[in-house]
């Protein structure tokens, strides 16, 4: 799961073009709280002995998204922290990832679709890459059969049923299922979950593997959003405001 700055908050970058993430209210990403919700869905259908542990890589203030996973019933979180990860890419983050993948007994991974905040929809299958194993991606509808899953995917021109056994990787859509909101039991609850610190240290990753000098893509520049401008106003005063409206209307080629 991923640690996402506040759509509704003021946003902005650092001086090296990478989204500040530090100096702006962040939650936990709205397409991995589906991931949440199916991993605690298949928990339940399961036998009883099944554990879910979310993992996030991000700066201190992403134990907030851990937090709101355990509030809503995972078992435990890991959170993977260090300065040296700051502003790596896809390809880099999916490295840490998987690191730290390896170190947790699992016998699947579940992942949201995309972010919200980069909204690339690739990490899935670098983890599944680097994991080596399937990739069972973009699920709208997930069934669990012991160790075989299977999902449906809905294209713009068809639909497809695939499966895969375990291990592998799964992504879900926001069509999987409306995410479940804590109860006051799962707050109380989440407050005596363990929650582990990793640094890339603890993984066996060099830090020249990762961060913005290691990254294949980097943003060049940004710029603000320019001020919303005046409107105009049209005036009805002889009858004439329907026209007037057409007009502008047409003229911005809205019609």
């Amino acid at each position: 799961m991923k640690y996402v700055p506040d759509a509704t908050a003021d946003r902005h970058f650092e001086a090296d073009n990478t989204v500040d993430r530090v100096g702006v209210d962040g939650l936990l990403s709205e397409l991995d709280e589906y991931a949440v919700e199916q991993a605690l869905q298949l928990k339940e259908k399961g036998d009883g002995t099944d554990e879910i542990t979310v993992l996030t890589v991000g700066p201190e203030q992403a134990s907030d998204a851990i937090r709101k996973a355990l509030q809503m019933g995972a078992d435990k979180g890991v959170h993977v922290v260090d300065d040296a990860i700051a502003g790596s890419d896809s390809l880099a983050t999916s490295l840490v990832l998987a690191e730290a993948i390896k170190k947790i007994d699992h016998d699947f991974v579940v992942c949201g679709m995309a972010s919200t905040d980069g909204a690339m929809s690739v990490v899935p299958a670098m983890l599944a890459e680097r994991l080596g194993v399937p990739q069972v991606t973009f699920g709208s509808q997930i069934e669990m059969q012991g160790k075989e899953i299977r999902i449906r995917r809905d294209g713009d021109a068809a639909t497809e049923v695939i499966g895969a056994t375990a291990p592998f990787v799964l992504s879900v859509t926001d069509q999987s299922g409306e995410a479940r909101y804590p109860s006051f039991k799962g707050i109380m609850a989440a407050k005596k979950k363990p929650v582990e610190t990793w640094s890339l240290a603890d993984l066996g990753v060099e830090a020249e593997k990762v961060g913005l000098s290691a990254s294949w893509t980097q943003v060049e520049d940004t710029a603000a959003r320019p001020p919303r401008s005046q409107g105009e106003i049209v005036t009805d005063e002889d009858g004439s405001g329907a026209t007037a409206l057409a007009g502008f209307l047409a003229s911005k080629k809205f019609i």
